[in-house]
């Protein structure tokens, strides 16, 4: 996992196509996701979130994970595929794939959404995370654990920037060097975008740390702004912000929008590593699955 750092100018901008159409209940055919992400791989992403390994009867939408994964041609990017696991099982299967790169593990500190997301409660799942750390180790994967509710919840549980910080502390000492702060529900606002960040200093906690914003388009450039000048250097994002998470059961907003996150880049000359032709062509052909196979 490369380290980033305040000082260093250069942004990665992780692309969640999973976190996009796992939303749609209409089936999007293999063959059609295949070709989007094949595409996604042309465009230079650092890491592509493509796929999950979770039960089809929770996300129907990601059922064909293996089958898209094999079906893919790597040759001639260094993108890394990550997916998303939510027990030991699905951990194994993730592993057993060569294609597979980097693992993403949903961990919450609100204890209503992690029995929401996994049917486990946050001290079943700290155990877990221990096993999926030891697997990703013996496996030579990488790790990347996402701080669920992040930014607050809707459901009355505690949330304070010292909770936060005592929790990313926490998974440090266990050995996680790569955390995402995940805005699961939209809660986030530039302002507390900025009052949180400010309390985490990766380099000496020696993580990469990341954010993953859920938000209205109007409001995504502050965003991105504030993440950016609080030291942030990993942001994920969607095209076209399509996305959000079934299990949080509510009417959510949609993914940061990543052509936000790439106009924003340039705007501000912050190098980006994407090439600019590819992900037009990306955007054209999201446009087309999302009008096709959306309610």
């Amino acid at each position: 996992m490369e380290k980033q750092s305040p000082q260093n100018p250069k942004i990665n901008l992780v692309e969640c196509p999973r976190d996009a159409l796992q939303g749609l209940r209409q089936w999007v055919p293999t063959a059609r996701k295949v070709e989007y992400l094949q595409q996604l791989l042309r465009v230079g992403f650092p890491v592509l979130d493509c796929g999950s390994f979770v039960s089809p009867k929770a996300i129907p939408q990601m059922a064909d994970t293996s089958e898209v994964l094999n079906a893919l041609d790597r040759k001639g990017t260094s993108t890394k595929l990550l997916t998303i696991v939510a027990n030991r099982r699905g951990a194994e299967e993730a592993c057993d794939h060569p294609e597979v790169d980097v693992l993403g593990y949903p961990l919450s500190i609100s204890e209503n959404f992690q029995m929401r997301n996994t049917h486990k409660t946050i001290a079943d799942s700290e155990i877990l995370l221990e096993e999926i750390i030891a697997l990703t180790a013996a496996y030579g994967k990488e790790l990347v654990v996402y701080l669920s509710m992040g930014f607050g919840n809707p459901y009355g549980d505690p949330w304070s920037p010292e909770l936060v910080l005592g929790w990313i502390e926490k998974l440090t000492y266990k050995g996680v060097t790569c955390i995402s702060l995940s805005d699961t529900v939209g809660m986030a606002s530039s302002e507390l975008i900025t009052k949180l960040l400010s309390k985490i200093k990766p380099d000496q906690l020696e993580i990469v740390l990341g954010v993953h914003l859920h938000t209205a388009p109007q409001d995504s450039y502050a965003k991105i702004d504030a993440a950016f000048h609080a030291g942030c250097r990993r942001i994920d994002g969607a095209l076209l912000g399509y996305g959000g998470c079934p299990m949080a059961h509510d009417d959510l907003i949609g993914n940061m929008p990543t052509e936000h996150l790439y106009s924003y880049c340039n705007q501000h000359r912050i190098p980006h590593g994407l090439n600019g032709l590819q992900l037009e062509s990306a955007l054209n052909i999201a446009r087309k699955i999302f009008d096709s196979y959306r309610d």
